[in-house]
């Protein structure tokens, strides 16, 4: 049984910003923090008060987070960028809202008494006799402190009041992972009217005044009752102080929905597992498949996304996938008449098939497009053919310019984009053998069904183009429209690499549409490129000819041999140092590889044609985590725990360029290790430097680490390895919330097919039932053995229910 949470977060837009530059107007972007932890960075949107970046993205999670934070940001070239506001969600605000939190947040200015994080190790307790009692407060450490000083640290002390007195641990100096083993003791009076005691932590500073680091309230007539706390208690803000100038720095749109999962083990889910693989092999055997119909039915639009991924990673796991888009084609070709229509709708079928392709040919989607891309961002080439948006620039030195004229823009233009077509449109003709074999397997299936439903020679080309209005349509262009959201470029590109790439995606449209002289009618300016694009449509039914032969001994043999060489997970280059016990680390001392994570290892080469040395096997990993920003001068430093041939503990650090990049390798890594045994549950965010570690000054380098490890926090991504108990949850959620509809959609059909009406009733024999009944019977078992440990659960946590209270003092 484990209980998984995930937050789905877009960022969708800002408005009515403060300007920060003395251009008026400022760079805006976001950091995503949870828990105060740096998990996501925005693209810069660049010289405007209203930013759009439109960023989706899912971050699982443990449970027991606590706040997720958006900061918007002006970034300087020159100086530290400036923080312009903040909006934070705490997760039982997200818990009230099940469907999603949506709309426009106004952003607060950033108190420093509020940006708190961190944990303080306590034990509070009643002692001795009736006549005598005592409240004894035992300060042993803390872990993850706010930094407040300029050395990247805190000098961090607690101060513990209770009933107007006052007691205060030691200074510990340059450390957020501090240490005291202190004890104090106060007089018990029950009859003080103040029934609560506070332990806070500051950070001790000679000169100006003492920072706020976070407190813990007690309540003590609770301690009464249950004698004793103990444990690791989440600091909190104060929060005594009114909001300041909200509304004044302007608004955030949000979407945010938080997602707590509680899946059972997987014997539990595999009886409908195996229901819905009968039903889906069932088509194979040219009967019919009643349960695929009723999912296709039911499914309603506002979900249908999420239900695609999910069918396509189970049925993946399975090695049913081609078998399931087979069923969902078919049905949605017996239900279009009109050709031009087929596949054009937000189907099932179709966000199956988008979902498979993104999830199964994300790599050969870069492998594709990744050269052509990156030569139109590094270029950075004024393109427009449009007449009516055509602007006249100066081109030559300074001493000889003249002005170009629109057609001659328009006819450099047209030489650019030909010239990006005809690249884009080579790279895809020899990208046959680099196409999974699973993708090719199912367009020639998608192309045989559409054969056989439009076998008419007026409709030949239907058969092509139901494949590119996945392939291009659905894929190649969105990508190259929005390269950043499919990992292509890390930043969003500029108005001008935009508009190029606006251009050069009708373009591969228009090829996709396979009727050049009817695209080029709708927009006319498009038309010197006709004769390109006739060229690209022929291309194109060449490649798919070439893509969809493939029989189905060469189908198996090539994923075989796909599985022999570990799929890469992630590559690229990283700066690479290993820990010394003595002497300075500078960031010079950092080398530059080029790594590559498989299932199997993490590999590095000099560059990424060099032949790469087996580093780390994925077996031995115990952590991936961060490393404090002072250790190395870098807040982009992580640190790989592993296991040498000999069973000792060795440390690698690892320099990313960017928040973003450290998180995706972090991301990466836990996932592949996820099966691992004997991962840390803590460790060291610090180097050992000087006889000790930097974090926590303690001297004995093997010793148990002063912070927790984070394997559950990780970003979803396209090529997520396939968790097969989740998806098999979510499904079972989707299909029990919409059980009652489906039972309805069942007696339709029943009816439909005998002829008269049928009562909805209970088999006794489940083993001859059709697909539906037995489903039912299923999800009623899921559902009771849900709610059994849901029960078990609720009683333990009310059992372990302490009495911490958070209060605003």
């Amino acid at each position: 049984m484990a209980k998984r949470s995930s937050l789905f977060i877009r960022i969708v837009e800002g408005k009515n910003l403060p300007a920060k530059d003395i251009t008026g107007s400022s760079d805006p972007y976001c950091i995503v923090k949870i828990d105060n932890e740096a998990i996501i960075r925005t693209a810069t949107v660049w010289k405007t008060l209203f930013p759009f970046w439109g960023e989706e993205y899912e971050v699982h999670l443990p449970p027991t987070f606590h706040c997720v934070s958006f900061y918007v940001m002006d970034e300087d070239a020159l100086s530290r960028d400036d923080v312009i506001g903040k909006v934070s969600l705490t997760h039982s605000l997200l818990a009230e809202h099940p469907k999603g939190y949506s709309g426009w947040l106004n952003l607060t200015e950033i108190d420093p008494d509020e940006e708190v994080q961190g944990e303080l190790h306590l034990r509070i307790e009643i002692v001795g006799s009736e006549a005598a009692k005592k409240l004894r407060c035992q300060v042993f450490d803390a872990r993850d402190l706010a930094r407040k000083d300029r050395n990247g640290a805190s000098d961090p002390f607690v101060r513990v009041r209770y009933n107007g007195k006052t007691q205060e641990t030691s200074v510990i100096k340059k450390s957020c992972y501090p240490r005291w083993n202190e004890t104090f003791e106060f007089d018990l009076d029950e009859s003080a009217p103040e029934k609560l005691c506070v332990v806070e932590v500051w950070d001790w500073d000679l000169v100006s005044r003492n920072d706020f680091l976070g407190k813990v309230v007690f309540n003590v007539e609770g301690l009464l009752t249950v004698q004793q706390e103990e444990g690791w208690f989440l600091l909190r803000p104060d929060k005594s102080k009114p909001p300041q100038d909200e509304g004044n720095l302007g608004a955030l749109h949000l979407q945010v929905r938080l997602r707590d999962e509680m899946v059972l083990p997987s014997s539990h889910y595999q009886p409908l597992v195996q229901l819905l693989c009968q039903e889906v092999k069932a088509v194979a055997q040219d009967r019919k498949a009643h349960l695929i119909t009723l999912i296709d039915e039911t499914t309603t639009a506002e979900c249908r996304q999420e239900v695609a991924i999910n069918l396509v990673k189970l049925f993946l796991g399975q090695g049913l996938a081609k078998e399931l888009l087979d069923l969902l084609i078919k049905l949605e070709l017996d239900k279009t008449d009109e050709p031009n229509t087929l596949f054009r709708s937000n189907s099932l079928a179709s966000k199956s098939t988008e979902s498979f392709l993104k999830v199964a040919g994300m790599q050969y989607l870069h492998r594709v497009l990744g050269p052509t891309i990156n030569r139109v961002f590094e270029e950075k080439r004024y393109i427009e053919l449009d007449p009516s948006k055509v602007e006249s620039k100066d081109v030559g030195c300074s001493s000889l310019h003249w002005t170009q004229s629109e057609s001659d823009v328009i006819q450099q233009s047209v030489h650019l984009l030909r010239s990006y077509l005809t690249d884009l449109l080579a790279a895809i003709a020899k990208s046959v053998k680099l196409c999974p074999a699973v993708i090719r397997a199912t367009f020639r299936q998608l192309f045989k069904r559409v054969g056989e439903c439009f076998p008419e020679e007026k409709d030949q080309n239907i058969k092509f183009i139901a494949i590119t209005s996945f392939l291009c349509l659905r894929f190649f262009s969105p990508a190259i429209m929005s390269p950043k959201l499919f990992h292509l470029q890390e930043k969003h590109a500029d108005a001008r690499t935009s508009r190029a790439l606006l251009l050069l995606a009708k373009t591969v449209q228009n090829v996709g549409n396979m009727d050049p002289v009817v695209s080029c009618a709708k927009e006319g300016w498009m038309a010197p490129l006709q004769p390109t694009i006739q060229q690209g449509v022929a291309q194109m039914k060449q490649f798919i000819l070439q893509l969809i032969d493939i029989e189905e001994k060469e189908e198996l043999d090539l994923q075989k041999a796909l599985t022999l060489p570990s799929p890469v997970v992630k590559e690229g280059p990283l700066f690479i140092h290993k820990a010394k016990n003595k002497g300075p680390l500078l960031s010079s001392s950092f080398k530059k590889l080029y790594f590559a994570l498989t299932g199997e290892a993490l590999t590095y080469a000099k560059t990424p044609s060099s032949k790469k040395s087996s580093f780390i096997a994925l077996a031995s990993i115990r952590a991936a985590e961060k490393v404090e920003e002072k250790s190395f001068g870098s807040s982009h430093v992580m640190q790989i725990v592993y296991s040498d041939e000999a069973g000792r503990a060795e440390t690698v650090y690892l320099q990313c360029k960017c928040v973003n990049e450290l998180n995706q390798w972090l991301s990466a890594l836990r996932k592949v290790c996820v099966n691992n045994t004997g991962m840390l549950c803590s460790y060291h965010p610090g180097i050992f430097r000087g006889e000790k570690w930097s974090c926590c000054h303690q001297k004995d380098k093997t010793g148990l680490g002063c912070d927790k490890t984070r394997h559950g926090v990780t970003l979803r991504e396209w090529n997520d390895p396939l968790d097969p108990d989740l998806e098999a949850h979510l499904i079972f959620r989707h299909l029990l919330g919409v059980r009652e509809a489906m039972k309805e959609k069942y007696l339709e059909l029943l009816t439909l097919e005998k002829g008269e009406n049928f009562p909805l009733t209970q088999s006794q024999d489940l083993e001859n039932a059709d697909g539906p009944t037995q489903l039912f019977q299923v999800l009623q078992d899921l559902e009771e053995a849900h709610d059994k440990e849901l029960s078990r659960l609720r009683d333990l946590a009310d059992q372990e229910r302490n009495c911490l209270v958070d209060l605003q003092t």
